[in-house]
């Protein structure tokens, strides 16, 4: 069992799966030869060659009608969406075809389609790179949403969304991808979808986030604990649909909570996670419901997003403000 890095974790579960599975398919903009904007898929055109790894010309349109076309034929794809900004291009046949097509069809065909893509900030990427727009599809009924936190979880996951028969978008912070390493297993293992994880446990206050926000909960939770405050931090990791048991027990267990994301505010998953505390845990708490986010504007440019992204310090304030209550 290895140290590795998130972007290492995560071709490892690729590698295993082609290798595991001759129906898996990797394709998308520069992910052949070229290994993939971050090196996600480095070493896997050589390995398995241009038929099951290969790119895609530069219009996400045609990546998400060949991620449809394939998978009604029996294909396991995972197609990759360069930065997840750019999904826009290819909404009409995620949302209008593949997350709609079990239903469609009755349940008679599967859609074993797992979206990748990066997205997310704080290493000063050009416009609509950065976006997170994953409270957009969170929101469509057929699709799941997996967002990993930690090189463990990402491999794991993986495995466990390309596996799965349903579509899945699977979101992959930048910041993350080199930031730390942690001991993942050489073998092919499953994390299972649609539960969340106590990563810390704690007492007081519940802080519940997911993606590059568990790694600045876990740094405020280290400082509050200096200062006598045991915090518990909840890593959703699947964010739609949510693992609503784990959720409430941790509500009810310390009666307090934050909820931390980094998109921006309005109608997203932090609001959702907050709509299921008030409706089927608002008796266990003892102070309002406090969330953390960027503000509701656009995204910034570079030089402005350490100003506007959620951090430490911004978790560590709601807490004491909730704790005051």
């Amino acid at each position: 069992m290895a140290k590795i890095t998130m972007i290492k974790a995560i071709t490892e579960a690729l590698d295993e799966e082609l290798a595991r599975d001759e129906k898996v398919l990797v394709f998308g903009e520069d992910v052949g030869k070229n290994g993939g904007v971050f090196r996600a898929t480095e070493g896997l055109h050589d390995k398995y060659g241009n038929e099951r790894v290969f790119d895609t010309p530069l219009a996400e349109s045609g990546i998400g009608g060949l991620a449809a076309g394939l998978a009604l034929q029996g294909f396991r794809v995972v197609p990759e969406i360069q930065f997840f900004g750019f999904v826009y291009e290819a909404m009409d046949e995620i949302a209008g075809h593949i997350s709609r097509m079990h239903f469609r069809l009755g349940g008679t065909r599967k859609m074993p389609v797992t979206f990748r893509a990066p997205f997310g900030g704080g290493v000063h990427t050009p416009e609509l790179h950065a976006d997170s727009l994953e409270g957009l599809v969170a929101q469509m009924p057929g699709l799941r949403v997996v967002i990993p936190s930690s090189p463990y979880d990402a491999k794991g996951l993986l495995i466990s969304a390309i596996r799965s028969n349903d579509p899945v978008v699977f979101l992959e912070h930048m910041k993350l991808y080199r930031s730390f390493k942690e001991e993942v297993p050489d073998e092919a293992y499953t994390v299972p979808l649609d539960k969340a994880k106590v990563v810390l446990e704690g007492t007081d206050i519940s802080i519940i986030s997911y993606g590059a926000m568990v790694r600045e909960s876990l740094k405020a939770a280290e400082e509050l604990a200096k200062q006598d405050v045991k915090a518990e931090v909840v890593d959703l990791r699947t964010v739609s649909p949510l693992d609503e048991e784990t959720i409430l027990n941790s509500v009810k267990k310390t009666g307090r909570v934050v909820i931390v994301q980094e998109a921006q505010r309005q109608a997203g998953v932090g609001a959702q996670v907050a709509s299921l505390i008030a409706e089927k845990g608002i008796l266990y708490l003892e102070a309002p419901i406090n969330r953390v986010s960027a503000p509701n504007t656009p995204y910034p440019f570079s030089e402005a997003e350490s100003d506007w992204l959620p951090n430490k310090q911004d978790i560590i304030d709601k807490v004491k403000e909730n704790m005051n209550f």
